[in-house]
């Protein structure tokens, strides 16, 4: 029997509410203490790990703490400090392109406003909803791939392309509640409800997930497989 659109968002509503008991300390993972480092650390998160991102953290933004000095950063020395994050030619790239705009047409500042934020070298969707969400409080949802394939899993959308999962799940929940619906999926898809091997057994949603069994479902088989906190 198909779920009528009215039992999905019931479900979907009240399986976000179980994770948020579960996860009360959901938070974004990058260190971060201003937009612009925000910024900067997301754009440098891709193809890598958000802890592998938050080592470099501290010399990078000693050594340019502001658009402007990362504008006019020496390439090989900045290439120098993102390099243990791979692709680091093409991320000094971006960074310095970034920071270039970011003072030829915001006078250094982030932006918060989601048409700003996408006009800027190498911000997409996903990057400027972690921007708004977590540096200016304005609600966003992160179309990470952990994001995608959790509410894909969840039956909460068929969709596979980012812009449309992030479009149908803001038809799901109401604005206030989309950048800790982010943090709430993404902890989940990092801890427990793994992309090869999901700890089904020991998951909190187990009674209202179409896709329970995908996974081991014997629980002390499954919580081997639960992580205190997401990937090195």
């Amino acid at each position: 029997m198909l779920e009528t659109p009215l039992a999905l968002t019931r479900r979907a509503r009240r399986m976000n509410r179980v994770l948020a008991e579960t996860y009360p300390d959901a938070h974004c993972e990058l260190d971060f203490d201003n937009a612009f480092e925000l910024l900067v650390v997301t754009v440098l998160s891709a193809q890598t790990t958000d802890k592998r991102v938050n080592t470099v953290r501290p010399t990078l933004f000693a050594a340019y703490p502001d658009a402007r000095s990362m504008a006019a950063a020496e390439r090989e020395t900045l290439e120098s400090i993102v390099g243990p994050l791979g692709f680091f030619r093409a991320k000094t790239e971006s960074l310095l392109k970034l920071s270039a705009a970011l003072v030829a047409d915001h006078n250094g500042e982030v932006p918060g406003r989601l048409e700003d934020l996408v006009k800027l070298p190498g911000v997409g969707r996903k990057t400027a909803n972690v921007v708004l969400g977590n540096a200016f409080d304005v609600p966003g949802i992160t179309v990470d791939t952990h994001f995608g394939r959790l509410v894909r899993r969840f039956g909460w959308t068929e969709e596979t392309d980012p812009v449309k999962v992030e479009f149908a799940i803001a038809e799901v929940f109401p604005k206030n509640d989309w950048t800790m619906l982010s943090h709430h999926v993404i902890w989940h898809g990092r801890r427990c409800c793994h992309a090869k091997k999901p700890a089904c057994g020991a998951c909190p949603l187990a009674s209202i997930c179409p896709s329970y069994g995908e996974g081991p479902t014997d629980h002390e088989t499954a919580a081997k497989l639960l992580r205190t906190e997401g990937p090195n």
